[in-house]
């Protein structure tokens, strides 16, 4: 990997998934296959990848279990296949996180970018007029918040490289998929043109602009830029409960 994620954790190409180190916990991954985003995708009918991605859901250190689960966090990897669906590039098919029992609310989720190169795209809504769009670029190491509510999808950035990433999110997490499929997917589709990807409009939605960006650094948050989110965790086992408590963060005038 380009970056290191903090613990040992190794991810694999063939087939899609992780190798998990001595003291490290972590399940048998999960594959998403093309057939299954096929409706939330620019061309429903192209070809790809049969495993888009692999997750691996609740991953960490041994003796970092018990205080993960006493705050509700649940740390993920997830690891992309390198290629192009049709016309774009190998991506999720999007959602919004569903209200988590365990708070009453929809939660955020903070990615870090382990290795390969990734759009985190989000918008704010999935009504017809979808709010505020951006599509974040991030390399190794940096990391990007999506907050509660927004749809967002992870976007392989570089096809011609597996891309990996981290993230923590709430320990009761769920998916809502409604929104994205009623509009044949999220409000702007990444299309790969002359080896650069460029966002074209999903006519489904009333929307004029996507905003390309570099991700900001999060210090309202508390997050510490160029230190893996693992290790911070580490080092403050609290820094994340904004992410199971949503309600400790300001998501009013949230910018990524």
């Amino acid at each position: 990997m380009k970056f290191d994620p903090g613990f040992k954790i190794t991810p694999t190409s063939a087939p899609l998934g992780f190798q998990y180190g001595q003291r490290v916990f972590g399940p048998q991954v999960e594959n998403r296959t093309l057939d299954s985003i096929r409706k939330n995708l620019r061309d429903p009918n192209c070809t790809g990848p049969d495993i888009v991605y692999s997750i691996a859901m609740d991953v960490g250190c041994e003796e970092d279990r018990e205080e993960i689960v006493k705050r509700n966090l649940l740390y993920g990897a997830v690891t992309y296949a390198k290629g192009n669906l049709g016309e774009e590039p190998v991506r999720s098919q999007g959602h919004v996180h569903a209200v988590s029992p365990s708070c009453g609310m929809s939660t955020c989720e903070v990615y870090e970018i382990w290795s390969g190169a990734a759009y985190i795209y989000m918008q704010e809504t999935t009504r017809d007029f979808p709010g505020r769009c951006y599509a974040v670029l991030a390399y190794p190491g940096e990391v990007v918040v999506v907050p509660p509510n927004w749809a967002h999808c992870t976007i392989v950035a570089d096809i011609t490289k597996n891309m990996s990433f981290g993230a923590w999110c709430v320990r009761d997490f769920g998916f809502d998929y409604s929104g994205v499929r009623s509009h044949g997917g999220v409000a702007w589709f990444p299309i790969v043109k002359d080896n650069n990807i460029i966002f074209q409009k999903n006519d489904s939605y009333q929307t004029e602009e996507c905003v390309v960006k570099r991700p900001r650094r999060y210090s309202d948050l508390g997050i510490e830029a160029g230190k893996p989110i693992y290790t911070q965790f580490q080092e403050n086992p609290d820094r994340f409960l904004f992410v199971s408590n949503p309600k400790l963060a300001d998501w009013e005038h949230f910018v990524p």
